[in-house]
């Protein structure tokens, strides 16, 4: 397995490899990584001859008042848990060539960032839209690996690869859950013992729409109260947001018809958790 840092080493691999008509995939990844991002590896070792693992936490897409700094970040067991589950190159570049002095072009994909996570994470995708860009432009992928549990964000990123022609097939793959139910996220590891146990109330929710949805109901309002009587039965609950939405089109539905998302955003102490389900008839 390579390891590059610029930009120039990792567009000379990717034409080499393309000259030998190799497939590329690629799993885009802000490091420390978890069972999460090596299921998306897994499916593009399984897709692809190549696999590309970026690892880069993008400033761009931090609030002013979000946890950049603090990020976590263990890059020799990211490079051993890669290396382990077949990539075949890391780039992990600096953010000073990925922005450089005077950077001034973002990508911004409109309607659907505005809601959910949107609303309160200001320029968030927009962030989320330029890096995911420059990435694909860098590594010139055939299919590129994301994961469900960022509902939202996947619907951006097949948006803006639609609304900008880019020639690449995007692979959702499952949302990938500890033993008890809890999302894999990187961010679970500053839960303390006591928020991680109160933290399952989001998976237990999730699965109580979906039983009331299995008997007959389909009011929106009546569905995201049961839910939320759920989730702030937990004292260290705070909601962010608890919204059901088309799925396809993130915008608010009155009755669950055909796909509608039920997303969630709550935050235990300091730490913000987000988890979804699709809702159908």
């Amino acid at each position: 397995m390579k390891l590059v840092n610029s930009i120039s080493e990792m567009k000379e691999f990717v034409s080499e490899e393309k000259s030998k008509k190799s497939s590329i995939g690629f799993v885009p990844t802000m490091g420390f990584l978890h069972q999460g991002h090596i299921s998306l590896i897994e499916q593009s070792v399984k897709d692809n001859d190549i696999t590309i693992l970026s690892i880069f936490v993008n400033p761009t897409q931090f609030g002013p008042n979000e946890d950049l700094d603090k990020y976590p970040r263990n890059l020799d067991n990211d490079l051993s848990l890669a290396n382990q589950a077949g990539v075949d190159i890391v780039f992990h570049p600096y953010a000073s060539e990925m922005y450089p002095s005077g950077y001034a072009t973002f990508v911004n994909v409109e309607r659907i960032t505005s809601a959910l996570c949107g609303a309160t994470r200001e320029g968030h995708f927009k962030g989320v839209a330029t890096v995911v860009c420059k990435l694909f432009n860098i590594c010139n992928p055939d299919r590129a690996y994301f994961g469900q549990k960022d509902f939202q964000q996947l619907q951006v990123i097949k948006r803006m690869v639609d609304d900008l022609n880019i020639s690449i097939e995007i692979i959702d793959c499952p949302t990938v859950r500890e033993s008890d139910g809890l999302a894999m996220s990187s961010r679970n590891t500053y839960l303390s013992a006591e928020e991680r146990q109160q933290a399952l109330v989001l998976s237990q929710s999730l699965h109580l729409a979906k039983k009331l949805v299995d008997s007959g109901e389909l009011d929106v309002v009546n569905l995201t109260e049961s839910v939320s009587k759920m989730i702030t039965s937990m004292p260290l609950a705070k909601v962010d947001y608890i919204e059901i939405v088309d799925a396809m089109t993130l915008q608010p539905v009155s009755q669950v018809k055909h796909k509608a998302l039920l997303a969630l955003a709550i935050r235990f102490g300091n730490t913000r958790l987000i988890d979804n389900t699709i809702l159908e008839v």
